[in-house]
């Protein structure tokens, strides 16, 4: 099967510690022939170290110039309006950070474009990717189409606040230009107060607020929002409570995020690692107590060698090549949005 031809837009410390350098070492599928950033010396530099190449200051050089299959465009969310709409145009796979959009508008905006174009949008959830989530899911659906274990009941998630980077940025190459300035998209609330709280809750929280949907399968909605920004909580469309414990408390050389999903009579806990650990997937714990004089059991899965920034990368091409992934789509990513929506809503109602 040939190589899929990947161009980059950004490539600053998250496109090149948690993007590029997953791709560049999938050289049996990928080939990175582009890239495109604004700080050209940064650009040259990390062409040199990854063997790119072809680089160019901007997006509009390189899709006028390379014949592309898919683009990974990794820039601050806040900017994406300043660009993805003339990538998507290209009409090939995109793969986006998270969230998708500045505001909810900009997200609809985006999506709209994707479909205008052709384009197959994705934004990047590596949580979704991790093969203990995808396998928890996967049991999700098993034990809700057998019904052995009654009902599902409750999604919790806990993400303390914690080492996330886990030494991940220590082989950065920099940039000795500034990041040019660049108009930002529209906020999401007009109230600068209410649109900062609002950013802190999306730049956290939007994760969980993804893994949540992912793993219920469904769509929720926030019911309530603690003044001291420690939990929210709501119901999913089926009913399921959903709980997200923030920030109870932190931890400074650890990461502690956690995921508790139950039934009737069975649960299943999922442990995650920093967003940055290498070749180390997440922990995946089965409870199960069928009754009838069944003896219960607790089972711990293992998993391969193999980190959630990684999978999502192999997910990438695998979608660009039309193949079935658990990549997150417009549709979910708006919805993300739109959670955070209710939770700083109901903050500013409790004043």
């Amino acid at each position: 099967m040939a190589k899929v031809r990947l161009g980059f837009v950004g490539v600053g410390n998250m496109g090149q510690a948690a993007h590029l350098v997953q791709y560049a070492s999938l050289a049996d599928d990928s080939e990175v022939v582009a890239l495109a950033e604004l700080r050209e010396d940064l650009g040259r530099k990390v062409a040199t170290r990854w063997g790119v190449p072809a680089v160019y200051r901007d997006h509009r050089d390189m899709l006028a110039k390379e014949k592309l299959d898919g683009i990974v465009a990794i820039q601050p969310f806040h900017l994406h309006g300043a660009a993805l709409k003339e990538v998507l145009a290209a009409g090939v796979p995109v793969l986006v950070e998270k969230p998708i959009g500045r505001s909810i508008a900009m997200g609809e905006t985006l999506a709209a474009a994707a479909d205008a174009s052709g384009a197959k949008l994705y934004i990047a959830y590596h949580k979704r990717s991790d093969p203990a989530a995808i396998q928890a899911r996967q049991l999700i659906t098993q034990w809700q189409q057998a019904n052995t274990y009654g009902k599902m009941k409750l999604v919790r998630m806990s993400m303390p606040p914690g080492d996330w980077i886990a030494s991940g940025f220590w082989h950065l190459l920099k940039a000795e230009a500034a990041y040019p300035k660049i108009a930002a998209d529209a906020p999401e609330y007009a109230d600068k107060v209410a649109d900062d709280k609002y950013l802190w809750f999306v730049n956290y929280y939007i994760h969980q607020i993804n893994l949540m949907r992912f793993l219920l399968g469904e769509d929720y909605v926030i019911k309530y929002a603690d003044p001291a920004c420690v939990v929210l909580a709501g119901n999913a469309t089926s009913g399921v409570t959903i709980v997200l414990e923030m920030a109870s408390y932190s931890t400074s050389i650890d990461w502690q995020e956690e995921a508790l999903v139950t039934f009737e009579k069975a649960w299943l806990k999922l442990r995650l690692f920093s967003p940055l650990t290498i070749n180390r997937a997440g922990e995946l714990t089965a409870y199960e107590d069928a009754g009838n004089g069944v003896q219960p059991r607790e089972t711990r899965f293992v998993q391969p060698h193999l980190h959630a920034m990684r999978n999502q990368a192999m997910q990438f091409i695998k979608a660009i090549r039309g193949e079935a992934t658990t990549l997150c789509t417009p549709r979910d990513a708006i919805a993300d949005m739109k959670s955070a929506r209710q939770f700083i809503d109901l903050l500013l109602a409790a004043k």
